[in-house]
């Protein structure tokens, strides 16, 4: 077995509102022991209003249960209390910044880790990682919208949470058998002929500690490749979309007719570079 030692820290308020609301602790803990190492630190940092819970006794008690929730995933929790501002024209806002307490700790624990994942997407983080690699520590970064361009190309290797089997959970599809006919997954398009309207897109069929093989035609590749014609397209889906590699859709698997292997139908836009977030 590796010996690989592995630290885990999510910026979860970040992650929250960019992509990520429902992200399963059980799902990330896998994925960042696919392959094989130790986790010696699994941290996240959430938000809790104080203020919020003494007024709202629903909003307390589900806040408790979801942190209870994610300690029995073996999940270190720190908690940061909202913190409220009030401008000078009487405008008043929330923050629960956990930068500092994230940054501090990875930085402590370095030195016992050979591999640090970072889940969010700020920016600020980017001294921070270049800290970490300077120490020897491999990071490697998972977020889903609004990441930091600098910080994708500061780290190691970046994974789009979107990808990553079951990180997210379908709500119209509670017993989704990711990778299965019949199921929904999330995937981007390798190719895409829009004079012939047809193409193909990719998914990742299970968490593994080969995501660098990305051609799904080696026997060691984690991935599949999908037919896909243009009538499956929603209308939000542009060419202009598929074209880009860092565009996520989200499709459904049917068997193929025609010839073995599966099909995409129902394709729908998830996440695209070219919008608006």
């Amino acid at each position: 077995m590796s010996e690989l030692k592995v630290g885990v820290f999510v910026d979860a308020e970040n992650i929250k509102f960019n992509g990520g609301y429902q992200l399963r602790y059980d799902i990330l803990r896998r994925f960042a022991a696919r392959d094989g190492g130790t986790l010696l630190r699994l941290n996240t940092y959430l938000a809790f209003d104080q203020e919020r819970a003494r007024e709202d006794s629903e909003y307390a008690k589900k806040s408790h249960i979801y942190q209870q929730m994610v300690r029995d995933y073996g999940w270190k929790i720190t908690v940061k209390t909202v913190r409220r501002f009030t401008d000078d024209e009487g405008n008043v806002t929330t923050k629960a910044n956990a930068d500092l307490d994230l940054a501090v700790d990875a930085m402590l624990q370095a030195e016992n880790l050979d591999l640090i994942l970072l889940v969010t997407g700020d920016g600020d983080f980017l001294q921070v990682v270049t800290a970490l690699q300077n120490r020897g520590c491999r990071v490697e970064l998972l977020g889903f919208k609004n990441v930091s361009k600098q910080l994708q190309r500061q780290v190691d290797a970046f994974y789009r949470g979107y990808l990553i089997p079951d990180l997210l959970p379908f709500s119209y599809e509670l017993r989704n058998e990711w990778g299965e006919p019949g199921s929904c997954v999330r995937g981007v398009c390798t190719k895409w002929f829009a004079d012939k309207g047809y193409g193909f897109l990719r998914f990742i069929k299970e968490v593994s500690p080969n995501l660098w093989v990305t051609d799904p035609r080696d026997s060691e590749s984690p991935y599949e490749s999908v037919f896909c014609h243009a009538n499956e397209l929603a209308e939000s889906v542009t060419p202009e979309d598929l074209m880009n590699r860092d565009t996520v859709i989200e499709f459904y698997l049917e068997e193929s007719e025609v010839n073995e292997g599966l099909i995409a139908t129902n394709v729908r836009l998830v996440y695209s570079p070219n919008r608006s977030s």
